[in-house]
């Protein structure tokens, strides 16, 4: 399979979150990808999710039934439990399957982070380039 060359950062779709052109830096340093989640309830349905994109209104809430913990380790060497949910992301127009860990992430540039787990075996990152799937998109 022919890797596709991506930059160091790029605008994204998430369909099943009703998420669209949503910026992310791509990090090789990140093992786990992760997204901005607003606030975080568990029910007795399961995990209900609002997801802002930082350029609009509150999102919808979605619900996923399945999901799960798992530890996240920060560049300072701090652990963070966080819950964990698949979902699609759309990159040059082809839907994948992408782990995503939720996290505030409000205070950063970027609301989602893609890392190394999701990267490998697809794409090869040249830092010199942005918004290569986002460009492709456009034409």
């Amino acid at each position: 399979m022919t890797k596709k060359i991506i930059g160091r950062t790029d605008c994204i779709d998430f369909p099943k979150l009703n998420l669209l052109n949503i910026n992310c830096k791509i990090d090789t340093g990140a093992y786990t990808s992760s997204i901005h989640c607003s606030n975080i309830t568990l029910t007795d349905q399961g995990l209900l999710c609002f997801f802002d994109d930082n350029k609009t209104e509150k999102s919808e809430p979605v619900l996923f039934k399945e999901y799960s913990l798992t530890d996240v380790k920060s560049s300072n060497g701090f652990v963070e439990n966080r819950y964990k949910i698949k979902t699609d992301v759309v990159f040059f127009g082809k839907t994948y399957k992408i782990n995503l860990t939720l996290s505030t992430r409000s205070d950063m540039r970027f609301p989602v982070l893609i890392g190394r787990q999701f990267l490998k075996r697809k794409f090869l990152v040249d830092v010199d380039l942005q918004n290569q799937s986002f460009n492709k998109k456009v034409e």
